[in-house]
């Protein structure tokens, strides 16, 4: 069996540890610099330390953003399989050494767009599969999160959002335009609008900010097939289509399987470290693709 250990236990790591415990999956260690004890398990306080006494095959890595090349180095190095939480790094250039070093090393890596294992993604993938696209667009907004310091709302959020862009369309950005402002975070945008143009003539655009007193999480998307509106938190996805000249249309409740995204997410992990499959997991490229555009 694999030994999988928890690096980080902020949000993420927590959110990662409950899922493999409902999957009877037991970590094999717990690390935290902070925490002395989680769940009635003492966690490591240093990494290097769990590795040299755990040996574990693989990590999850949640720690802060701009410690992810530290942690996931360490470990690349020691042939250790890696999932590291989104942005698979807070600088472009760390983002590539990860991705050279990981090929060198053989070791398997992905990046945690969760997202992409959300079931109404998912159905909506199959959804528009083989149709002809002409707009996507994404809304991503909701109040401040006090745990957010170490990032901006582009990090945080609009990571989510251009990979899922890119990877409903199967197309790449070729331009991006961003307008961003600060109102109420300390040192960070909290409020942006993204514009793209991809290729096959789609273009998209994001709009996410932390100024908004509830959570909306939305994807509309127009085809020349119909127009397809997805709600991320409710999991439900409509289909409206069969336009007719006096503006009436047929609108179709598409069926979505309800569940946990992040339970599928490391699922698929676990699935990828057995198999070499890694199905719909992010890499450090798809990863490294999103960086470059909040770059420009």
């Amino acid at each position: 069996m694999t030994k999988l250990a928890i690096v980080g236990l902020g949000v993420m790591g927590k959110n990662h540890y409950r899922v493999l415990k409902n999957m009877k999956v037991e970590p094999a260690a717990l690390c935290d610099a902070v925490v002395k004890e989680h769940d009635g398990k003492s966690v490591y306080a240093d990494y290097k330390k769990m590795y040299e006494e755990i040996k574990p095959d693989a990590v999850i890595i949640a720690v802060p953003t701009f410690l992810h090349k530290e942690v996931a180095e360490f470990f690349i190095n020691k042939g250790v399989d890696i999932f590291l939480e989104k942005p698979a790094a807070d600088k472009v250039e760390d983002a590539i050494y990860l991705s050279k070093l990981a090929e060198e090393k053989g070791v398997k890596s992905a990046v945690g767009h969760i997202e992409r294992f959300n079931p109404v993604v998912r159905e909506l993938k199959k959804e528009l599969a083989g149709k002809e696209l002409y707009t996507i667009s994404v809304t991503r907004v909701g109040p401040f999160p006090p745990r957010i310091a170490d990032v901006g709302i582009l990090t945080d959020l609009a990571v989510h959002d251009i990979d899922l862009i890119r990877f409903l369309t199967g197309s790449e950005i070729k331009k991006c335009s961003i307008y961003k402002s600060q109102k109420i975070h300390d040192h960070h945008e909290d409020n942006a609008v993204l514009s793209f143009e991809l290729e096959n003539e789609i273009v998209a655009n994001i709009t996410t900010n932390w100024l908004t007193p509830f959570k909306k999480r939305r994807i509309e998307v127009s085809a020349k097939e119909g127009y397809y509106d997805a709600d991320l938190m409710g999991q439900d996805l409509k289909e409206f289509s069969a336009f007719q000249a006096n503006n009436s249309y047929v609108v179709r409740d598409c069926i979505v399987f309800k569940g946990e995204p992040l339970k599928f997410e490391l699922e698929a992990f676990l699935s990828y470290l057995k198999s070499g499959e890694r199905g719909d997991l992010a890499t450090i490229e798809d990863s490294l693709k999103t960086l470059k555009i909040l770059s420009l």
